[in-house]
């Protein structure tokens, strides 16, 4: 990117910048463009999307219910203060 296109940008993000910040953005734009020229030359013809590229499994678990009792309904429900059947009583709001 030129400094116009610099300029132009940071007023459509309504960012004010010095001259030195104008400067030091435009070495960092060139650098990330770089990147991106080296990014675009790799093959990726045949590879599976993934969501990270360490991620070797399925991140998400199956829903299957705890087996602690610590975590048993019953034993949840013994620590309100106050129940009516099997709901908590609280306080009025309004």
């Amino acid at each position: 990117m030129n400094e116009d296109e610099l300029r132009v940008t940071a007023d459509l993000a309504e960012i004010e910048l010095t001259d030195e910040e104008l400067a030091s953005l435009g070495a960092a734009v060139e650098q990330l463009v770089s990147y991106f020229e080296t990014m675009a030359e790799a093959d990726i013809d045949g590879l599976e999307p993934t969501t990270h590229a360490l991620l070797r499994r399925n991140r998400i678990r199956a829903d299957q219910p705890a087996s602690d009792p610590e975590t048993d309904a019953d034993h949840l429900l013994e620590n309100a203060p106050e129940l009516e059947d099997r709901f908590i009583v609280i306080p009025n709001v309004l």
